[in-house]
């Protein structure tokens, strides 16, 4: 049984700022991994948002399978939210989120001209729970390398204004977790993510969640990459075979899963398995 009951203290902070800085917004931007759209929605942001507009950005889109990522938007533009999808690395989908953005705000922008005013530029909070690729979508957004990218979770510092074009600035903020998962399906599917602290969960137990995905999901990858024979084995026997094929081996000739299992969760992190999604 997977529990992940992993709420440090600077998530309680992380909450406080972005509570008081959402009176400064007009929308809330929540980036989820595409892989795990579902798994990785925040639900206490989208409570604290309040009557803002939320868009929802499926981020990291080259990564997951392209049936569900559709599956999934359609999904949550059925429960009311916009919906917009992008791969930060290469900027595919950017202009799709700007225009999203610009949008969403204009029936704010049409009262404020009506009222004779000026139309400022749109004010958007980027929030998500940790380690969901918010750095590189910001840098992405803007052209060049503003926000500190890290890969352990929650080292953005947050607050930062970023002006996008003359009519959309971004407010960065940390990542921000709920206090506990109560599902053990989708505590697993987050600590493959990286999405929790390593500290709060086991590398072995995940690492077989993989292959147990893997057999599920992409087989080939199974028979062709790591040269296994028979897949219709325990996950445990599957990952000593792993370890023998790639050459970790402890001193006495004895499997070294522990060395499998970090870099086959470093891996599926890169996108070295392909497509794959997990929701």
């Amino acid at each position: 049984m997977v529990s992940i009951n992993w709420y440090p203290g600077h998530m309680v902070k992380a909450r406080r700022e972005i509570e008081k800085n959402l009176k400064m917004v007009d929308i809330v931007l929540l980036l989820l991994d595409a892989r795990a759209p579902l798994s990785c929605r925040n639900q206490d942001l989208e409570r604290l948002a309040g009557n803002k507009r939320i868009i929802m950005v499926f981020n990291k889109v080259d990564l997951a399978h392209p049936g569900y990522i559709k599956k999934h938007a359609r999904q949550l533009e059925q429960e009311g939210f916009a919906v917009a999808l992008i791969n930060s690395l290469n900027g595919q989908g950017r202009k799709k989120v700007l225009q999203t953005i610009i949008d969403t705000f204009g029936e704010q922008a049409d009262k404020i001209r009506a009222r004779g005013r000026r139309v400022r530029a749109v004010r958007v909070m980027v929030a998500g729970v940790p380690n969901v690729g918010k750095s590189t979508f910001l840098n992405c957004m803007v052209g060049k390398k503003v926000a500190q990218t890290g890969a352990k979770p929650g080292v953005t510092r947050g607050g930062q204004w970023i002006r996008i074009r003359e009519d959309i600035e971004f407010m960065d903020t940390p990542g921000l977790m709920w206090p506990k998962i109560e599902d053990e399906m989708q505590a697993k599917k987050l600590a493959l993510l990286n999405i929790v602290g390593e500290n709060a969960y086991n590398e072995y137990e995940i690492a077989l969640f993989l292959l147990e995905v893997l057999k599920e999901k992409k087989p080939a990858i199974l028979l062709e990459k790591f040269k296994l024979e028979d897949i219709h084995k325990h996950n445990e026997e599957l990952l000593e075979e792993i370890s023998i094929q790639r050459g970790h081996l402890l001193k006495e000739g004895r499997p070294d899963t522990a060395k499998t299992c970090k870099l086959l969760l470093q891996d599926f992190r890169q996108g070295k398995l392909g497509a794959l999604s997990l929701d």
